[in-house]
């Protein structure tokens, strides 16, 4: 398995360099097609007492702004490319989470940065990543927001034997395959056999894919943040993990590891769901 097809999303926003750059070069390692996205939308008029306080050439105006700032997105990242790299462009006005997660099937993988305010943020300006994840149907790069390049040598494995879990291990099996040390973590206070059975099967299922992998437990913390935390205490430079085994309401609320992944924004993280 490799990524052929690599669907790079840039936020209107965003300091999108450092992303691009990143997408260029899994271009290159994956000898894949990369192809450029960005979306935003106008928010509709918000009515309030004595008339609304968007009228119609002010809605104009935000529209051509973003058409604009798409064709600039655009430009930078032929401009980056260069010719050692295949590009496809995709860019509309239009809510950025459904646009992009209609784009999904053209891609094996999305490659994102975190907006500001990691879990939500703008709607009309930054897609979702909650929602992205849930629904894109294909695995989620999200960059760390400091990502100068991506060198996937020490792997984390963010383990529990769920279908999202099961989903993630697939999902990222070519980084997987080109990593030098790749660890399976299990977040759990208990070391049952359960639990060693299903970190041996991951160990040699991927063994059987050229994958060379050590499996541990690690103690769990309420908040789910135990993962982030082994992952800086071993400097790696990804972790791959299921999303929302749990429901996205409960994470909200109570907590768990798919809400402190999604806001810990200096690790690069590979999501499935």
């Amino acid at each position: 398995m490799t990524y052929k097809s690599i669907l790079l999303n840039l936020n209107i926003d965003g300091i999108v360099a450092p992303v691009i750059k990143l997408g260029v070069e899994m271009a290159r390692r994956f000898d894949a097609r990369l192809i450029g996205f960005s979306a935003a939308d106008v928010p509709p008029p918000i009515v309030m007492e004595g008339g609304t306080t968007f009228e119609g050439e002010s809605m104009m105006l935000q529209h051509q702004n973003i058409e604009r700032r798409i064709e600039d997105l655009r430009a930078e990242l032929e401009d980056r490319a260069g010719t050692t790299v295949e590009t496809e462009w995709r860019g509309a006005v239009g809510n950025p989470t459904r646009l992009l997660i209609n784009a999904a099937c053209a891609a094996d993988l999305i490659v994102t940065a975190s907006p500001k305010g990691s879990t939500s943020g703008n709607v009309h300006r930054s897609a979702d990543l909650g929602n992205l994840i849930l629904q894109a149907g294909r695995p989620v790069f999200v960059a760390a927001n400091d990502q100068k390049s991506i060198r996937p040598n020490k792997i984390i494995v963010g383990w529990k034997n769920t279908r999202e879990a099961r989903r993630a291990v697939v999902d990222a099996m070519p980084f997987l395959q080109i990593a030098q040390e790749v660890r399976i973590i299990t977040i759990n206070e208990k070391a049952t056999d359960a639990i060693w059975n299903s970190l041996n099967d991951v160990v040699a299922f991927l063994s059987r894919h050229g994958v060379k992998a050590k499996a541990e437990i690690f103690p769990e913390r309420s908040d789910g943040g135990a993962i982030v935390d082994v992952a800086d205490a071993l400097h790696a430079d990804l972790i791959i993990s299921g999303g929302y085994g749990h429901s996205r309401l409960r994470e909200w609320i109570f907590g768990g590891a798919t809400r402190s992944l999604l806001e810990n924004d200096r690790l690069n993280r590979v999501m499935s769901h």
